[in-house]
């Protein structure tokens, strides 16, 4: 399976060395089942590159139906829905994220931001006990 999409611009490259390489990824829990988390983020952002649910999981490398049901699960969590959809047929059918997607993903990613501060400010004084990473 192809790796995620690189990280948002605002946060540092895989390839930087110390705290500057630490990139939080955080996994959200509402209850017992439901989660909110990078895949799921990440499928997002591919549906609004892509407008298809079908073309955001090749990108991703995962399956129409692993992907579809990601989409279910997102929807499923809110009242108000991250994703609509268009049944394909003679003019073909497409996804889209509606602008409570938008602020969805939006919101994810500035919590990523501050926890990349987080991690910074607590890691900060132990930074120099990492390892060299090759």
């Amino acid at each position: 399976m192809p790796s995620r999409l690189p990280a948002p611009a605002d946060q540092a490259p895989a390839e930087a060395s110390g705290l500057a390489g630490a990139i939080p990824r955080i996994r959200i829990l509402f209850g017992d089942e439901a989660r909110l988390g990078p895949g799921k983020i990440d499928l997002l952002e591919a549906i609004g590159r892509t407008g298809s649910i079908s073309a955001a999981g090749r990108e991703l490398g995962m399956s129409y139906r692993r992907a579809w049901l990601l989409v279910d699960a997102v929807n499923a969590l809110f009242r108000t829905p991250a994703v609509t959809a268009s049944a394909g047929g003679a003019h073909g059918g497409g996804a889209k994220l509606t602008a409570f997607g938008h602020d969805l993903v939006a919101a994810y990613r500035r919590i990523e931001a501050r926890m990349g501060d987080v991690v910074r400010e607590e890691l900060g004084p132990l930074e120099k006990e990492l390892r060299e990473r090759s």
